[in-house]
């Protein structure tokens, strides 16, 4: 890496140079201090190059101090801990950082992707859009993983992240966002009226601009008065490493703490990174500016810096830029840079654009042995990995730019008021053509704004805007505002005078970037212009402007205007982008917090879990279920299991939990009516102690559920639905009888974990219960098929109905979940004799297909009753819900895919779900003509089977389809069938 003339000072700073922090950076060890952060580190180190740009991989320095940093951008951390794109300019520096430079290859000092600088005719804005379109329709797919390959700077990993997030609400009378003058001056307002404080600064210091004052100057002395004051005020709480990522209704602030620089143990529950839900009565935004770059051929290069940047590395971490400096400025904020440099021993020149400067802010300059040269500009910048010099020419006269030897040249364009926050509500900025800046366009009721944040940059007015706005947050909390005044230093004040020039001297042509990150140059804007992409909005998505990780807070401000002067506009008239959440970006393991892994959302267990755990059951994940996958009885894996589990239950009887089953009571004097409106079929004549299946419709006329429901009084019905859309059909009932037929008397009360259920099913499953309840008559004639009874077992109440799933004889057990383990043994118990056994979920999936049984595959809300072979099933007479849109054209269409059975016809092949169906002697491309909804092996027919929706359905019974599989390249022919595999006549399940 090249070392440029940067070099920590021997004094000064606020950083402890008696605690030395090594940390390394793609593979070199480096040392740096306590209070350091990474890019004050490296550049105290004399590394200049730290990065290459986006598209032409221009060798890249740091730029800025805070968090608009374009360039500085690393990967952090090794293994999970592997996170790309920090900017080091946030980075504290703790001991053992690891970090890697980005979008480079092999080196940053020597990228092969540089050759890209050749190539840059080709690479001019909306390039991919012309490029990557031909020469055919189908060329896209062939860019697409080349072009995904480059896109991105650092390289993220998918391991897992070993560190621990978290997540946590909080509350606040008044929070104030940001702490420089105005900020603290807020926070001491508000607490000295009683009020709970929050304040937040995303900063390790508080202080904001204020520590980029010397240390031991009057501003130093002012800031640790405020502290003291601060820490002294009980109801004030300050938090440090916190970043205000985004502003929501209701006055809530959504906080992101950062915690590294305690080196977090994850197995001591700690947590690297905490988001934080705020809500306050009211918000004082205290935000500051951000400083803005000039735009000029090659100011991109290592060693060009922003003028405040360049302040803060000198005076808080004592860091100095060489021994020679150009400071080139439209304001005169820039003096104070240039002052504290001449300070610290460095020759400085200004080159100020203008030609109107205050004369006492020149005799100062003078004083300090800096020549000023009003009407230059600095239009290039020599060097390449380091800056060694910059060409200067007049303003006013056509003379040839002139080579002034140098080893930084500071830029200043002027600041931008930090409006993101006050923007994310909606509420637009506007344009001030006093400070050539967008501002806050207005404050929702409860919300101050003060200081740079609105445009006041003056020390003295900021710190009173601030302490009326503190009292103002403070009444509207509730408070009564003492008078408060605070004590002000004695400053030599500089203003903040200013000229807009948002290009110099375009003519010259060259790079002159306007989007540091995105490579965005002032010519990509001119092109966008004239091929017609002037709205602001437009211009963002065609040349990527502020599309970054920073967003565009050093560029939009000048791609605005440059547009706008392009059109021949007033920027205010040009408009800005929208501003959206978070600020800056935001670690996803920060969003998730502890919901990832099991407890991304609850897991639940059926009231038969623990006995199915201890009983040889491999538990598997079924939407947020654990259910009972195989046992161990039938094999050591699935594949072999279920197997075993299907032929116990087709010659035997097995017994399965199907408590995840959803379970509705309804009841009134209206339930009746109610149920024979949600169902397509008929329920208003069911006798008391039968169920009847029914199937229920969305009002777009697409099936959302099937089912049974058991009548067990006159006024008392009891529903099962799919345990996928338990919770869904619930709230479509709730619904219905809420907003489409309040009249109806009907309640509706989900039981799902009250009752444990059971299926017990197979040929032998009436006399397992005629063992396990002897004094019950389970006969045909009183428990035929689709029948109910209700008694007691041991004192606890046992609901049972005939019903099937699996095509066998089968009875559906319910009892409260309290009861459900003592009853599930005393089943197993009961019938030994007869062999039963527990069979899990994949038997109980595969046996429902033998069947031909529709569920949750294909009840996807996409099919329709017609394409489930269930239309005859709908009454003709009665209004149901979706009755009407059913009946849609499209939904009718003779040629629209319905369920099919299939048989795979190659001995040694497998079916796979999700496979596409194609005709014989179709190409195999494309989506088809249907696709495989479920799979099994069938005990039965010795095969794979599977159902399927296809086309025209089983008007092709018997021709032979193609099942095509792209992820494994497979392609197996199989026979369409008729979707029932087993006792297609259902002799067996009403035996």
């Amino acid at each position: 890496m090249r070392r440029s003339p940067f070099h920590r000072l021997p004094s000064g700073g606020r950083i402890d140079r008696a605690r030395p922090v090594s940390f390394s950076l793609d593979g070199q060890t480096i040392t740096g201090c306590a209070g350091d952060t990474l890019a004050s580190a490296l550049l105290a180190n004399g590394v200049t190059i730290v990065g290459r740009g986006f598209k032409y991989h221009r060798p890249r320095g740091i730029i800025s101090a805070g968090v608009e940093e374009p360039n500085a951008l690393l990967t952090l951390g090794d293994g999970g801990r592997r996170e790309p794109n920090i900017p080091a300019t946030t980075t504290e520096l703790v001991e053992g950082i690891v970090a890697e430079t980005q979008n480079r290859w092999p080196s940053v000092r020597f990228d092969l992707g540089a050759i890209n600088s050749v190539a840059a005719p080709l690479l001019a804005a909306g390039f991919y859009y012309k490029t990557f379109m031909g020469p055919t329709r189908g060329s896209w797919m062939f860019y697409e993983p080349f072009i995904r390959r480059a896109a991105g700077l650092g390289k993220g990993t998918f391991a897992r992240d070993p560190d621990r997030y978290e997540g946590r609400h909080d509350f606040a009378d008044v929070v104030v966002v940001g702490s420089g003058p105005a900020g603290l001056a807020a926070a001491i307002a508000a607490g000295r009226a009683g009020a709970r404080v929050i304040l937040v600064e995303q900063d390790s210091r508080l202080g904001g601009s204020l520590l980029s004052e010397p240390v031991g100057s009057p501003a130093d002395a002012w800031l640790g008065e405020r502290i003291a004051e601060l820490e002294s005020l009980a109801n004030v709480r300050v938090l440090t490493r916190t970043t205000a990522a985004g502003l929501y209704d209701g006055s809530t602030v959504v906080l992101v703490e950062r915690r590294d620089h305690r080196r977090p143990d994850p197995a001591k529950g700690e947590a690297r990174q905490v988001a934080v839900t705020l809500r306050a009565k009211a918000i004082v935004f205290a935000t500051g500016a951000l400083e803005r770059p000039l735009v000029f051929r090659n100011n991109d290069r290592p060693g060009v810096m922003l003028a405040g940047a360049v302040r803060t590395y000198l005076n808080r971490f004592a860091v100095a830029p060489g021994r020679r400096a150009i400071v080139t400025t439209n304001n005169d904020s820039a003096y104070r840079t240039a002052l504290d440099l001449a300070q610290a021993g460095i020759a400085v020149t200004v080159a100020d654009l203008r030609r109107d400067i205050d004369a006492g802010l020149r005799a100062r300059a003078a004083g300090a042995g800096i020549e000023v040269r009003p009407l230059t500009a600095v239009v290039d910048v020599a060097g390449r990995g380091g800056v060694y010099g910059a060409m200067l020419a007049a303003m006013d006269n056509t003379d040839a730019p002139s080579l002034q030897s140098c080893d930084i040249v500071c830029m200043s364009g002027g600041w931008s008021p930090a409006v993101h926050l006050t923007s994310h509500t909606g509420i637009k900025p506007r344009y001030r053509a006093d400070i050539a800046a967008f501002a806050p366009g207005g404050f929702a009721a409860g919300h101050f704004g003060v200081g740079a944040g609105i445009g006041t940059f003056g020390f003295v007015d900021a710190v009173r805007e601030g302490v009326e706005a503190g009292c103002r947050a403070a009444v509207h909390a509730g408070f009564d505002s003492p008078v408060t005044e605070l004590p002000l230093p004695d400053l030599e004040p500089i203003g903040h005078a200013l000229e807009p020039v948002w290009e110099v001297a375009p003519e010259r042509g060259g790079k002159a970037f306007v989007d540091f990150q995105n490579d965005v140059t002032a010519k990509d804007v001119h092109l966008a212009h004239r091929e017609g992409y002037q709205s602001v909005e437009h211009l963002k998505r065609y040349t990527t402007l502020g599309m970054g990780t920073d967003q565009g807070k050093t560029a939009n401000i000048n791609a605005l205007a440059i547009m706008a002067g392009l059109r021949d506009v007033d920027i205010s008239a040009a408009g800005t982008t929208t501003f959206r959440p978070p600020y800056t970006p935001v670690a996803v393991g920060t969003l998730a917090g502890r919901s990832i892994g099991h407890h991304f959302r609850p897991i639940r267990r059926s009231p038969l879990h623990d006995w199915h755990v201890a009983n040889g059951g491999t538990l598997i994940e079924a939407g947020p279920w654990m259910r009972a996958w195989y046992y161990s009885w039938a094999g050591a894996d699935a594949a072999t299991a279920y197997v075993e589990e299907m032929k116990l239950v087709r010659k035997g009887v097995g017994i399965a939990d199907v408590s995840t089953l959803g379970k509705i009571d309804v009841q009134g004097p209206d339930a009746a009516e109610f149920l024979n409106r949600v169902y397509v079929n008929g329920f208003a004549k069911l006798p008391v102690g039968k169920a009847r299946y029914g199937v229920m419709l969305n009002d777009d006329g697409l099936v959302l559920d099937d089912g049974t429901t058991t009548r067990l009084s006159e006024t008392r019905y009891f529903m099962t639905t799919t345990t996928a859309q338990a919770g869904e059909v619930m709230s479509w009932l709730e619904f219905l009888l809420q907003a489409a037929w309040p009249e109806l008397q009907v309640h509706v009360s989900s039981l799902s974990d009250e009752w444990a259920a059971m299926a017990l099913s197979g040929p032998k499953a009436r006399e397992a219960l005629r063992l396990a309840f002897p004094g019950v008559d389970v006969g045909n004639e009183q428990l035929p098929h689709m029948g109910c009874l209700e008694f007691e077992h041991e004192g606890a109440p046992v609901r049972l109905i005939r019903l099937s799933f699996s095509g066998e004889l089968a009875y559906e057990v319910y009892t409260p979940a309290d009861f459900g383990v003592a009853l599930w043994e005393h089943l197993l118990r009961a019938a030994a004799p007869l062999g039963i056994k527990p069979y899990g979920l994949e038997a109980l999936a595969a046996l429902r297909i033998e069947k031909g049984h529709v569920a949750g595959l294909e009840l996807d809300h996409r099919t329709t009753l017609d394409d489930l072979a269930l239309g005859k099933m709908a009454g003709k007479d009665k209004p149901y819900v979706g009755r009407e849109l059913r009946q849609r054209p499209d939904l009718q269409a003779p040629e629209r895919w319905s369920l099919v059975g299939l048989e795979c016809l190659e001995p040694g092949q497998r079916l796979r779900g999700g496979a596409i169906l194609f005709a014989d002697g179709d190409p195999i491309r494309g989506h088809g003509r249907g696709y495989i909804t479920s799979v099994t092996w069938s005990t039965e027919l010795g095969k794979y089977i599977a159902l399927g929706l296809y086309q025209g359905g089983l008007k092709h019974a018997g021709a032979e389809v193609v099942c095509a599989y792209p992820l494994k390249n497979e392609q197996v022919r199989a026979r369409v069938v008729a979707p029932h595999f087993v006792d297609p006549k259902n002799e067996r399940l009403h035996a």
